[in-house]
């Protein structure tokens, strides 16, 4: 029973679980043996009871809960003057929180704090108070524990391969058999689908969003609005720019298992951060992909181009392309002026910081900046073009010989790597007929062992070898059809000088630099 106290004490339950407690369902066996044992203590001791706070299913690391914020409430209006929980830790996990709690906020609101297993009652002077502060600190270390358990399991599982996360990624569904596993939803795969086609033809981020959003394509949140219920994209079915990046750079669509994304910052911290992509958990072919992989990584070659461009009323052969030879920023190029219907280039890390002249403007005519470096182009194509047919007339019969030496010597050696097995056989049928003692077949086996071994691995260099080679000239066959493509077009399009041109460097003193692909290639 309480000492006596003079005074009427209205009384506020408060009972929490959280959802790394066992037994938890709608209304879990934990919450109902809490009530149970609150409801006996107070009617042992002839208390008040105002209202009965309830949070099933949350942590105690912070206390940002529901019915909590609720008797905090009830407690500042004077509704309440004593909170009983079965323990310190219902109460809270976070010992700065707690102890601030239970020593500043209670007493300086006149409020009496009893927890029952813990015999914690602050209106009495006991021993088993003053140890309060250490409980808290241990209730603290058990919710990090936890914490640690339960980020070392789910990392784990997406090692393994395994979908950990909650919402699922726009084109895929939880597996309903196997809740770690995704399963293609054909519905939305349609739509990303179509966004890799449309970057492919050369829109831009905010050419397919806008297309998208006046066709009335459902968006990603609509799709998931029981989530977002204030959402602007589900009120207004509006796609962005920032929708289509994600869909277009997510490597989930080539049957990849990308997670570890994100994290908190740590047990006590709700806020989310963004993790190092070299910290991402890629586990491979987890799951059917949505787009084929040489589609992937082609559209990701183009992406870099498309960063960072507004939509303009004009789009330019060049845009994306242009770079500050001196800062090494991007260089942008202007709307059309209407007094000369000129455009020109100027670099972005000037604009930004023109009061502290970190940079100069690189102002050229873009019209005739176009012209200069298409033509230095045709001129770098014709001598590749005039070089690479000189070359071809002066080793084609060398390569030629040093294709057929190499297949040769592969033939030679897939014959001997034969009959190596066949021995092998031989003498392991002998060893089982006792033709030859174990410690014989042994000493024959490593021998011919390590024979194979040497001939196996000269075999794959030659192979490999000559695989380069035939890659190298399709590879070269690919880039030959791009240049004679643009060499035979009066004006080329933006998809094809994008497989011709890396980057345009503009120096301060006019010079042009310009970085080709199939410098490399060759």
């Amino acid at each position: 029973m309480l000492e006596s106290i003079n005074k009427i004490y209205s009384v506020g339950l408060y009972i929490r679980l959280s959802r790394e407690d066992d037994d938890k369902n709608e209304m879990s066996e934990s919450i109902t043996n809490q009530k149970s044992l609150l409801l006996q203590y107070v009617k042992e001791n002839n208390l008040r009871v105002y209202d009965i706070y309830i949070d099933d299913g949350y942590s105690g690391t912070n206390f940002d809960r529901p019915d909590f914020n609720r008797l905090m409430s009830d407690i500042e209006q004077g509704r309440v003057n004593m909170v009983v929980t079965k323990d310190m830790s219902r109460l809270g996990r976070d010992y700065i929180g707690t102890g601030n709690l239970i020593e500043k906020y209670f007493p300086e609101h006149n409020i009496r704090y009893i927890a029952v297993t813990d015999n914690i009652d602050t209106f009495l002077d006991s021993s088993d108070n003053d140890i309060a502060p250490f409980k808290a600190i241990m209730n603290d270390m058990y919710a990090k524990d936890i914490s640690k358990k339960i980020k070392s399991s789910l990392k784990a599982k997406m090692k393994e391969g395994k979908w950990v996360g909650g919402r699922t990624p726009f084109g895929y569904d939880q597996d309903k058999e196997h809740k770690n596993h995704l399963v293609i939803n054909e519905e939305q795969a349609i739509i990303v689908r179509r966004i890799f086609d449309m970057c492919l033809e050369g829109l831009s981020f905010f050419k397919i969003a806008k297309q998208l959003t006046n066709e009335g394509v459902k968006t990603p949140a609509q799709y998931y609005s029981f989530e977002w219920k204030s959402n602007y994209n589900l009120k207004y079915g509006k796609w962005h720019s920032k929708t289509i990046q994600d869909i277009l750079t997510n490597q989930m669509y080539i049957g990849d298992m990308v997670q570890n994304r994100r994290s908190k910052i740590n047990y006590k911290v709700k806020r989310i951060i963004k993790n190092n992509p070299k910290d991402f958990i890629v586990v491979e072919n987890t799951h059917e992909a949505i787009i084929d992989k040489d589609i992937f990584y082609e559209v990701q070659k183009r992406l870099p181009k498309n960063v960072g461009r507004k939509e303009k009323k004009e789009n330019h052969l060049l845009d994306g392309l242009l770079y500050c030879g001196n800062c090494g920023h991007r260089i942008s190029i202007t709307s059309r002026r209407k007094k000369d219907n000129r455009c020109y280039t100027i670099c972005n890390y000037y604009r930004s910081y023109m009061k502290q002249r970190l940079c100069t403007t690189h102002s050229n005519n873009y019209d005739e900046l176009e012209k200069v470096i298409l033509n230095a182009l045709k001129d770098v194509s014709l001598k590749y073009m005039d070089k690479k047919r000189i070359e071809e007339q002066v080793i084609k019969s060398a390569d030629e010989k040093n294709n057929l030496s190499i297949k040769k010597d592969m033939d030679i050696l897939e014959n001997d790597i034969k009959q190596l097995n066949d021995n092998l056989d031989d003498i392991y049928i002998d060893k089982l007929n006792k033709v030859i003692t174990e410690e014989q077949f042994e000493r024959v086996k490593i021998k011919l062992e390590n024979e194979l071994n040497i001939k196996q691995k000269r075999y794959n260099e030659l192979n490999n070898s000559l695989n380069h080679i035939m890659d190298k000239k399709a590879k070269n066959k690919v880039f030959d059809e791009y240049i004679n493509t643009f060499l035979s077009m009066k004006e080329p399009s933006r998809e094809l000088i994008i497989h011709l041109i890396d980057e345009i460097k503009i120096f301060e003193d006019k010079t042009i630099n310009i970085k080709v692909t199939f410098n490399n290639n060759y």
